[in-house]
């Protein structure tokens, strides 16, 4: 399925606070916070010009977040960089004096993180995020699951000494209650989704993706003219695509936002133009993008910023990742997940199919940007989607 974004909102202006937590000031700003984690460093961006000759492409260029802070996906960059954010300006209301991310294993600042409880609910990635911040900081850190989430992913987050809570029922299931429990016992939620009243945080783990095209810019010699984004609930694809229409502004690249066809709420939204909550149906191979409805604040970025929506098939996904695992033409070989290569296999389809094509204009001046936004996050399933042993993920702080 394809649509372009005709809603009334579109490329209309950001609204201020969202201009304000996603443009370039903001990318900087948690750059500078990075740059305080002991393995930070900037993930590869890969040229595929093999693949980009078979689609008919100028350039291909990935942007790889399977290396990104020792936790193999993107975001490693959200929950933790607003965990900390959160502690340090409890400490700098406590203290009565502004607290950097310099004195951030100060005494006094750890033994406030050390009253602090963060709490979300997680597929696997943003929960391990949370967790890693939140013993980076020396806080407690409890994780709600549901009962699609591998005992192995589980696992993978209780190593940053995490509470785990299962919750029967789907995401949004344990979504709803992580902010119960979290609400009575006056923990603090760091939701990467948001709903009436509850925006900042969630807009903060969003900031924390800038990053990733922060970077990308800067590794590229040119601008590129085409991006394609996968999306769960939308918050990394709202953060890439409102920074590059703050940054970039009328020399924007064409945003296109892909969902799985099984969890495709962002395109129905559009489709809508307002918010709508879709039916659960069968589970999708892409886990990590198997959410029912959106974020508030994401839709409210894509609404302004974002040019098409389209959905891809299972094998669309899994042929994306051998493909990158098994590359031609001078490729390098990439380790994507099921969900990480969402996006490339939504570039793939338009690419291939001419219709599609057309309506983006995607021909061989085009230069495309994908992100691969997690690697084997779950190495057993990647092997057995791929037939390939992936490399061995070292958790890191």
């Amino acid at each position: 399925m394809f649509l372009t974004n005709n809603h009334p909102d579109y490329r209309a202006q950001l609204d201020p606070v969202d201009a304000e937590t996603l443009g370039i000031a903001a990318a900087r700003e948690v750059e500078r916070f990075l740059g305080h984690r002991y393995n930070h460093a900037e993930t590869p961006l890969h040229s595929l010009p093999g693949l980009a000759a078979q689609l008919g492409l100028a350039s291909l260029h990935i942007k790889d977040e399977g290396q990104r802070l020792g936790l193999g996906s993107f975001k490693a960059l959200g929950g933790s960089y607003a965990v900390i954010r959160l502690v340090l300006e409890e400490a700098s209301r406590r203290l009565g004096r502004t607290v950097d991310v310099g004195e951030l294993h100060d005494a006094a600042v750890k033994a406030i993180a050390a009253t602090m409880t963060f709490a979300c609910a997680t597929d696997g990635n943003h929960g391990r995020s949370v967790a890693q911040g939140a013993a980076l900081v020396g806080a407690r850190s409890v994780i709600f699951v549901h009962g699609g989430v591998s005992d192995r992913r589980v696992a993978a987050i209780a190593r940053f000494g995490a509470e785990m809570v299962r919750v029967e029922g789907t995401y949004d299931d344990s979504v709803i209650e992580a902010a119960r429990v979290a609400n009575e016992k006056g923990w603090t939620i760091v939701s990467d989704t948001s709903w009436p009243g509850y925006e900042r945080i969630p807009l903060l783990v969003m900031q924390g993706y800038t990053a990733i095209v922060h970077e990308a810019l800067r590794q590229l010699a040119d601008p590129p003219t085409h991006v394609f984004v996968q999306a769960g609930v939308g918050g990394v694809a709202a953060a890439i695509a409102g920074y590059l229409a703050l940054a970039l502004g009328d020399n924007r690249p064409r945003f296109v936002v892909v969902e799985p066809a099984r969890a495709a709420c962002l395109f129905e939204t559009a489709k809508a133009g307002h918010l709508v909550k879709i039916a659960h149906g069968e589970p999708t191979v892409m886990a990590m993008l198997e959410c029912y409805e959106p974020s508030r604040v994401a839709w409210r970025v894509l609404a302004r910023a974002a040019d098409a929506f389209m959905t891809v098939e299972e094998e669309d996904a899994v042929a994306a990742m051998n493909r990158l695992a098994r590359p031609a033409g001078g490729d390098p070989v990439i380790v994507g997940g099921e969900s990480g290569v969402a996006g490339l296999a939504g570039l793939t389809r338009a690419a291939t199919i001419p219709e599609l094509g057309a309506k983006l204009a995607l021909d061989r001046s085009s230069r495309v940007l994908v992100i691969n936004t997690e690697g084997a996050t779950d190495p057993v399933r990647y092997a057995e989607l791929v037939g390939l042993d992936a490399p061995t993920r070292r958790d890191g702080q």
